[in-house]
């Protein structure tokens, strides 16, 4: 694969001499993780003993993009163990600009750099996790017919979401903004829904029972309850008055975390059972008002 895409590179270099397209001018050697640079087509035109630092911004801007890493948090699986979390890396951009001086006013004009990274710690850690789990503050579970596979899958695919969130003091909890749209692409499938207290049938229905089960497990001295809608009619897995109703176009379901520790939403739907469960650390308390 690798092979493949040098000679592309190759190729549109051959094609297109002139070009400062960074995707064309770099090659990687994955043994060594480094880069080899032609500095060529970032000579300053008017001088060559300049390179052109408007050209080489485009040239970084690239790398940046090649770099780039997302760091993975740790997360518990459904064996209840820890996965480790995995870091990030971006572009160590002043570094990268002091090695492509040296490169260039040290005469090389092309070179293979180890090209300078930063890492971005993830932010949820093992460690974390580990100590977010001393402490339940509270769990709900309602039921659902697993036989109805399409509002199953919706079930199973909302509670997957906000599972292994952690909400961290102060901040805010968004349903919508967690699980995201809900559409084919993503798996979810038609399904019924209320609508203006009339059953109807939308990509996503079922959700309302995670939204629901939600609720009923935060609802807590230590959580602020901001956004919350009931349906337009009763629904029979939580209690009357008990539920919470979303929808990607309306209604959503949020909170804050008021607590002085960060709070760990656990979420399962397996086998017609849904269950929310919340976590914080052994010392959480709820934030002190300051004196005036």
């Amino acid at each position: 694969m690798m092979r493949t895409i040098v000679l592309l590179l190759l190729f549109l270099f051959l094609i297109f001499p002139h070009t400062t397209n960074a995707a064309v001018m770099e090659l990687y050697d994955e043994q060594d993780d480094s880069w080899l640079i032609d500095l060529k087509p970032y000579i300053f035109e008017m001088d060559e003993a300049l390179l052109d630092w408007n050209e080489i911004q485009g040239l970084t801007k690239y790398m940046q993009e090649q770099v780039y890493k997302k760091p993975e948090n740790a997360y518990i699986d459904k064996n209840g163990e820890i996965i480790k979390e995995k870091q990030g890396f971006t572009l160590d951009v002043n570094q990268f600009h002091t090695l492509i001086n040296e490169a260039y006013y040290g005469g090389a004009g092309k070179n293979r750099l180890q090209v300078p990274k930063q890492m971005i710690p993830a932010r949820v850690n093992e460690d974390l996790l580990k100590e977010l789990k001393e402490k339940e503050l509270n769990r709900f579970t309602t039921r659902f017919k697993k036989g109805n596979t399409e509002r199953t899958r919706n079930i199973e695919l909302a509670a997957d979401a906000i599972n292994n969130t952690v909400i961290f003091p102060g901040e805010h909890f968004s349903f919508n903004e967690i699980v995201g749209e809900r559409t084919r692409e993503r798996g979810y499938l038609p399904a019924p829904v209320i609508v203006k207290g009339e059953f109807s049938e939308d990509i996503g229905g079922g959700i309302c029972q995670v939204s629901s089960t939600l609720f009923n497990a935060v609802d807590l001295q230590g959580i602020e309850i901001t956004e919350r809608y009931a349906h337009s009619r009763e629904v029979p897995y939580v209690p009357k008055g008990r539920d919470a109703t979303v929808s990607w176009w309306g209604p959503d379901f949020a909170f804050r975390n008021k607590y002085n520790r960060p709070v760990l939403i656990q979420a399962r739907a397996e086998e017609g059972v849904m269950t929310v469960a919340v976590y914080t650390s052994r010392d959480a308390s709820l934030f002190q008002a300051k004196n005036p």
